[in-house]
């Protein structure tokens, strides 16, 4: 079962709370956090793009790094970690991220991969003058489809003639190419239009479940995947997406998240659910929707994994018996810390995780 870490990319994290970690997104702090995870075992990483945040009194996300540099310096000091960087198709064209990602490939071979992200705030984009209207709402994985049409053609054949609604290409040309013709695609589709897009398109496809300490919540997800998955003939691994808040005992962990809780960002959460109620069109499963659910937005909705180190262990070994789950990705309410926590205390603990690198407490970790 891989593990995967959802990097740091934007201050303060995935918890849109005043009481919890307050930090700006460096690169020495992903550094660190991609050489810990590394250092420990953890097979991938993956930094999300967000070009306009929320506000509020913690300016949740108003500072963020980009994706595509950052997993770049992150390829030069790191060996083995896969590396995932985040295209916002309406802001980057297809041509130039097979390109650039071509280029990460370079500096880490067979390690870079794409997530795709087509975006979902109107005021994200606006800012740029690249929304296209309330319309994307309602076409955007076509849109998606023609995007990650193109980067495979460039990225397995090293031309691309492609002509479509959205993207038109002439004789456009790639060299080099990456080792095989192909770089991992990644999506994060909930909606019925998500997955046959994942299904269809992708390698894997992150899937969110909800509550706290439901680590099964999301096996329908997964299964509508399968579903989806079966129907293409394509293998498609699911990733589950959680926050692991761990402490010594199970009181502890519930005491700092309902610290997190009680002192949450109204600002910053109202900002984020004006924007994701822009699309009045979408399904309830749809990740804008669900992001935004008022009883638990102060981490995004995502499932949440709260308690000791051994009852975290047994969650996560949990999930990883979910059929067609292929990895698990973490975030936490303090990155150096959670992943250390992770390796040192949680990993040795999951039967889904035996024979990966193991340290004591307190062992050193080169960053």
């Amino acid at each position: 079962m891989d593990i995967g870490v959802f990097l740091p990319i934007g201050n303060n994290g995935w918890l849109i709370s005043k009481g919890s970690p307050q930090y700006l997104p460096t690169f020495e702090l992903n550094k660190a956090v991609v050489q810990r995870a590394e250092a420990h075992g953890l097979d991938f990483a993956l930094s999300m793009i967000k070009l306009k945040g929320f506000g509020g009194e913690t300016e949740f996300w108003d500072h963020c790094l980009e994706s595509f540099t950052l997993m770049a310096g992150l390829a030069a000091v790191s060996e083995r970690i896969k590396l995932y960087a985040s295209t916002p198709i309406l802001a980057l064209p297809p041509a130039i991220v097979a390109r650039m990602a071509v280029t990460i490939d370079a500096i880490a071979p067979g390690r870079s991969g794409v997530n795709i992200v087509t975006g979902w705030a109107p005021g994200e984009y606006g800012q740029m003058g690249l929304w296209p209207g309330d319309e994307h709402f309602g076409n955007r994985y076509a849109r998606a489809v023609e995007y990650v049409t193109v980067l495979k053609q460039l990225w397995s054949r090293g031309t691309s003639d492609f002509k479509g609604e959205f993207y038109s290409m002439d004789g456009c040309v790639l060299s080099p190419r990456p080792a095989g013709g192909h770089i991992d695609v990644v999506a994060a589709g909930q909606s019925g239009a998500g997955m046959r897009f994942a299904a269809e398109h992708a390698d894997y496809n992150f899937v969110l479940g909800s509550g706290v300490n439901t680590p099964l919540a999301f096996r329908d997800t997964a299964a509508a995947l399968a579903a989806a998955a079966r129907e293409t003939g394509r293998d498609v691994g699911a990733l589950p997406l959680f926050m692991v808040i761990a402490d010594e005992t199970d009181e502890a962990a519930r005491t700092k998240w309902q610290h997190y809780h009680d002192t949450a960002d109204r600002a910053a959460l109202a900002y984020m659910a004006g924007e994701s109620a822009t699309d009045t069109t979408s399904e309830g499963s749809a990740t804008a929707r669900t992001i935004a659910l008022p009883e638990g937005a102060v981490n995004f909705n995502m499932g949440t994994l709260v308690g000791s180190y051994e009852t975290v262990a047994g969650m996560l070994d949990e999930i990883a018996g979910i059929p067609g789950t292929k990895g698990i990705m973490l975030v936490f309410d303090d990155f150096l810390e959670g992943v250390e926590h992770f390796g040192t205390r949680i990993q040795p603990l999951m039967e889904s995780r035996k024979g990966r690198p193991t340290r004591t407490t307190g062992e050193a970790v080169t960053t």
